[in-house]
């Protein structure tokens, strides 16, 4: 009798074993963020949270280098180098952010990461040294994604429709961004630069404490080692896009190519990049991988980015205008850049129902891309020394739609059908091809042809003086009038070459494929051959479905 109830309590036990590994499972491994007991509202509150502090996080703010120029003596090249340089320390992220993501747990992972960017904008805030604040920022940018991701899974989950959670994403953190480097300018001239960063540290810090009190300390799934990331090729990524910015930042200042440093700046760039791709064909598990490359939406998608580099590199010749011409101070020309929410709010709007019709993405990209035309176009007859502030509202409304629905539609086609392992590995290159090469391209070449159109119509002008004009009771007053309307020549033909760009950037919209096929075989046989094509394979479908239907009878019987 007792082995009766022995092995009966044993086959029990084997028939529980089945819901004690279920169990096991769920005690160790939780794919969401928070404990069980934190309501939903509430965990969807702190996700809000940490994009709205993650997000704008930087080494430096657009907003406030001037300030940082004025206050540490340094050139503002190196705060732009630094700029680049978090942009590249996220993509150098992207390709390994999904075996860190899995190897620690959650809570731990982004406690940490929160303080470590605690104390680097507290460094950056405190120090002066521009070499500093570039380290500083790249770092920043590599520890910021890894957060980012964390907080990617869980909205794409309550949304269910990548479309959507693109518009509703990009929508927010483009609004947030605006509103930052606005903060940033107003507590600068209030207080002064460093304020905003202790205040951002400060930020860091309660998120960290508000993340350790509501988030489980559990794996996202089974723990994956570090060891096989190579960290070599990071390296080599990183060194490939920091001379590129070197380059991009510098190259005015240091004459192009008749300077020996961006010369071997340019030739160190390419042998990085030339050694990670040799690399990465030796390596079983590659950093990168150039496979998507050779798809056509992803090849596209790149065109259409560099076109948007295109517009977004206009930044700076608006800055010329705004603060050089029309004489704005820094706190006036970072409202202009508010001005782009309310477009940045009706493209998410449009997205969200774009994508729930489930409508072609042509016409939303051709609309994107027709807003930033009709910017160019505003601004291009806008050149006048009389602008009025009033006027910005419509240009600054065309260029917040074009830079949100093109950030939402490119992107989504970009990286539409991948597989999740080849896109995270070439994902890293896309963004910084979107955010650094593409703008920083345009902005370094606008700003060399600014200079020589500007040289260009002084040369012009100087046709006209002579001693009886250039007196010298108005010698002052007549050299600044000659060098704002040089100014605003350069900036006028800057503008006429974008526009006539523009209309080639539409035509190109509208005659591509999009992932339809130009050309179907199996219409273009109806059309020769009739009505007698369509009977036929109408004849073949119903002799196949009578068939499996006898088949279906026969093994039934």
């Amino acid at each position: 009798m007792q082995w009766v109830n022995r092995s009966t309590k044993s086959s029990n036990n084997l028939l529980l074993l089945p819901f004690y590994s279920v169990l096991k499972k769920n005690i160790m491994y939780n794919k969401g963020l928070f404990s069980d007991w934190v309501p939903k509202p509430v965990q969807l509150l702190i996700i809000v949270l940490l994009l709205a502090v993650a997000m704008p996080l930087g080494g430096v703010y657009t907003g406030n280098i001037s300030f940082m120029v004025g206050s540490t003596g340094q050139l503002t090249e190196y705060f732009m180098w630094a700029n680049y340089a978090t942009t590249i320390g996220m993509g150098a992220c992207m390709p390994v952010v999904l075996r860190i993501k899995m190897r620690f747990k959650v809570r731990d992972k982004v406690v940490l990461l929160l303080v470590l960017l605690a104390l680097l904008s507290y460094v950056n805030g405190t120090t002066t040294e521009p070499a500093i604040i570039i380290a500083s920022a790249l770092v920043i940018g590599f520890l910021k994604m890894m957060i980012t991701i964390e907080l990617f899974l869980p909205l794409m989950m309550l949304m269910s429709n990548r479309g959507i959670f693109y518009s509703v994403f990009y929508t927010f953190v483009l609004v947030v961004n605006q509103v930052s480097s606005y903060y940033a300018v107003e507590i600068s001239i209030l207080y002064n630069w460093q304020q905003f960063f202790i205040i951002a540290s400060i930020e860091c810090l309660i998120m960290a404490l508000i993340c350790w009190v509501f988030m489980h300390d559990k794996y996202f799934a089974m723990k994956v080692p570090l060891h096989y990331i190579d960290w070599l090729s990071i390296l080599l990524f990183v060194s490939t896009f920091m001379f590129s910015a070197y380059v991009f930042s510098f190259g005015k200042q240091q004459d192009w190519l008749n300077s020996s440093k961006i010369i071997n700046a340019s030739v160190a760039a390419f042998l990085s990049f030339a050694l990670l791709s040799i690399r990465q064909t030796t390596l079983k598990r590659p950093y990168l991988s150039f496979k998507i490359f050779t798809k056509s939406n992803v090849q596209n998608g790149l065109i259409m980015l560099l076109f948007l580099g295109m517009y977004l590199g206009t930044t700076s010749v608006q800055n010329i205008f705004s603060v050089g011409v029309l004489g704005y101070d820094q706190l006036t020309n970072a409202k202009l850049n508010v001005m782009m929410i309310p477009g940045l709010i009706v493209s998410g709007i449009v997205a969200i129902f774009w994508f729930k019709k489930e409508k072609a993405i042509r016409m939303y990209i051709f609309s994107g891309f027709a807003s930033m035309l009709g910017y160019a176009i505003i601004m291009y007859f806008s050149m006048v020394p009389e602008f009025g502030f009033e006027r910005w509202y419509l240009p600054m409304f065309l260029k917040g739609y074009g830079m949100g629905s093109l950030f939402i539609a490119v992107w989504y086609y970009t990286l539409d059908k991948l597989e999740l392992d080849d896109m995270l590995a070439a994902i890293g290159l896309v963004l910084v091809w979107r955010t650094f090469l593409a703008v920083g391209i345009f902005s370094a070449i606008f700003s060399w042809f600014q200079y020589q159109f500007q040289i260009e119509s002084l040369g012009n002008l100087a046709v006209y003086l002579d001693g009886m004009t250039l007196t010298s009771q108005n010698l002052p007053a007549n050299l600044k009038s000659l060098q704002i309307n040089a100014i605003l020549s350069a900036n006028k033909r800057l503008f006429g070459y974008i526009t006539l760009t523009g209309f080639g950037v539409l035509l190109y919209i509208l005659t591509h494929h999009f992932g339809r096929e130009k050309f179907r075989y199996p219409r273009f046989v109806r059309l020769i051959n009739g009505k007698s094509v369509i009977a036929r394979k109408r004849l073949r479908e119903k002799n196949k479905l009578a068939q499996e239907l006898q088949d279906a009878s026969g093994s039934t019987l």
